[in-house]
């Protein structure tokens, strides 16, 4: 599900909570993404932006490193070795103020999933 642009803007507006998490992760993912999925998945869904501060403020992913984001994120949550069960996502682009940030969206899942054989809750 591909929010629109004012959508966006509007969960970066409202700040962090306990549906919407940021990270900076200009060139690479922070370890903790992993287990914010798991627990977004496990509670009541939520979304992810990569490329945004804490506060709020928007630094963007360095355009070389988009890609391999994308790929080693996909690669994670579908490797039942690390996730389990194998979540299907789309990591979205979106281009805000000049700079991209990437946007994933979490369903609430009917599974328990577990992430390196723990379970994470929000």
């Amino acid at each position: 599900m591909t929010q629109p642009l004012s959508k966006i803007l509007q969960l970066i507006q409202n700040g962090e909570n306990q549906f919407v998490e940021f990270k900076e992760s200009k060139t690479q993912l922070n370890k903790d993404v992993y287990e914010t999925v798991c627990a977004f998945s496990n509670r009541a869904g939520g979304d992810i932006l990569l490329g945004v501060k804490d506060d709020g403020s928007i630094t963007g992913i360095n355009d070389e490193k988009i890609e391999s984001l994308k790929k080693d994120f996909v690669t994670t949550i579908n490797n039942p070795q690390k996730f389990s069960p194998p979540l299907y996502l789309n990591i979205k682009t979106i281009e805000i103020e000049n700079k991209k940030i990437l946007h994933i969206h979490i369903p609430m899942s009917k599974s328990v999933h577990t992430l390196n054989g723990k379970i994470f809750d929000r």
